[in-house]
Formats: C-alpha cells, structure tokens, sequence
C-alpha cells in the first residue's frame, strides 16, 4: 500500500475520533454539564445533540425525572414521652445542576445528604408533636412542616422536594401490646358501663310497667265494684218490686232457688227440724206453704 493511502485512512480515522469526541447526545430525561478540565463551564438543560472540545471537554449526565428515597427508620421520642418507630420518604428532583454537581456530585451522595435533612427534620418536627397529633390528628400538617424544612435545606443542593410522607409512626412492639392492652381493657370497661346502664334502665322500664298495671288492675277492679254495686242494687230493687206485687210467689221463687242451690250435689246434707220453714213447700200439692216454725 502507499503512504499516501496509509496517510489518508489514518487521518480519516483522526477525524472521525475528533468529530465523535466533538459530540455528545443529552437525552430528554436527562440534563448535563460540560466540564472543561473538570471544572464546569456550561448548563445544558435542553435534550439534543451538542458540541464540546474534543480530549479536553467532558459531560456528566444528572437525571431530570423525579427520584425516590426511603429514609431509614427511625425511632423518635414525642412530646409527651413516646416513643415512635417512623419510616419516611421522599420525592425529589434536581432543577439546578450545577449547584447539584457542586455540592453533592451524585445521585448516592444527593440521597446521603437527604436522608440525613429527613432524619433531623424528623426529630424536629415530631418532638415537638404529642404521640395522638402524630399518628392520626395532624400528620398531614405535620408531613407539610417537615418537607418545607427539608426542601428549604436541599434548595442549597440544587434539590428540590416534590413530596415527603411519613409511611408509618408506630409505637415500638413492647409499647404497642401495653397499649392495645390497656384499650382492650377500657372498650371492657366501656361495655360493663353500657351493660349496667342498659340492666338499670330496663328496671326502671319494669318497675313503670308495673305501676301502671298495678294502677290498671286497681281502676278495674273499682268499676267492676261500681258496676257489681250497681247490678246488686238493681235486683234487689226488682226483688223489692217483685216482692211488693206478689209476696207468696216471690217467697215461693226464692224458695224454689234455694232448693235449686241446696240439693244441687247429691251428697249434700242438711242439719234442719222437719218442721223447718225451708220445707214450708214439701207435702203441699196446692203449692202453698205450709204454717211451720223453726222454734218448733
């Protein structure tokens, strides 16, 4: 082969190392920074095809897209002496990477840093906060204090904090089977009040009912008297009528009666002199009473 030939290919491929070295793609879910040296010197924001000096300029590629960081659990004490096993995280982005590149240079070193503002954030916010605000009254308010403290804090890194929760606040598994313990025993307690007042107001349901069937049966009773007076009286004033009209058939009808009355059983026996008046009509086919007298 010539050296000319040679000459040419060598130089074809120089050229070809120069214009890929020359060039460098930045991705959509990207952002970049050019470094010269490896000192930063330009911002590149926008996805594309870009130029750089060849062998003398360089890229570091950051991630635009929101990134996830799950803080390590923690144990805080709150304000009223409780203790808390709490498990946060974080959602982030990076919206300045030259600040990011100074100050933390990575991703790894991005979530070191956070972790540690989370933790402290943490500690702050729920210490000052009683066990009750934290699992269940005010945690959402609580969670928005703690991601403006940390967001204000990763500002400095070129961070900013899209979103911090708190996944669980617990207590330890020693404390949480005193506590279960101690509402298992107060929802008992809360039944045993509800059974007595429940015991207590059917008594007095009872004890009404029966005051007012007591009050019933005596109003009863008293008409059934009233109307009982009333019937008495009404025959004795048809026997006293009766009586008035036809004295030997009245006392001939009442005897019949007490004959009726008398011997109504067949085993019934009667102590009397035969020449009692309560025979005044036996022996008498006429029907009239016989003169007898009990003193006979």
């Amino acid at each position: 082969m010539r050296p000319s030939a040679i000459y040419a290919s060598a130089l074809a491929i120089l050229a070809a190392l120069v214009a890929y070295s020359s060039l460098f793609n930045v991705h959509q879910t990207e952002q970049a920074l050019l470094l010269r040296f490896g000192e930063p010197v330009r911002v590149i924001m926008e996805p594309g095809l870009n130029a750089k000096w060849p062998f003398i300029d360089g890229a570091v590629y950051i991630d635009r897209r929101v990134l996830d960081l799950e803080a390590p659990v923690q144990e805080v004490i709150a304000s009223d002496q409780k203790r808390l096993i709490v498990d946060a995280f974080v959602r982030y982005r990076i919206l300045d990477p030259l600040k990011f590149f100074q100050t933390v240079n990575s991703i790894e070193g991005a979530n070191s840093r956070l972790s540690t503002l989370v933790i402290s954030s943490l500690r702050r916010v729920l210490g000052e906060s009683s066990f009750i605000k934290v699992v269940r009254d005010e945690r959402p308010q609580l969670t928005g204090r703690m991601r403006e403290q940390v967001d204000r804090e990763a500002a400095a890194m070129g961070i900013s904090v899209v979103d911090l929760r708190i996944r669980r606040a617990d207590l330890p598994e020693q404390n949480s089977q005193a506590v279960y313990q101690r509402m298992e025993t107060e929802r008992q307690q809360e039944a045993a009040e509800f059974r007595a007042l429940g015991s207590q107001r059917a008594q007095e349901i009872r004890a009404k009912a029966d005051r007012e069937v007591t009050v019933l049966v005596a109003e009863a009773n008293s008409k059934s008297e009233q109307i009982r007076g009333q019937g008495d009286a009404e025959r004795n004033a048809i026997f006293a009528a009766a009586f008035g009209q036809n004295e030997d058939f009245f006392t001939f009808y009442r005897t019949i009666q007490a004959y009726e009355k008398g011997f109504a059983s067949e085993d019934t026996r009667m102590l009397l002199k035969p020449n009692s008046t309560f025979f005044q009509y036996f022996g008498n086919e006429a029907g009239n009473a016989t003169q007898r007298s009990d003193a006979e």
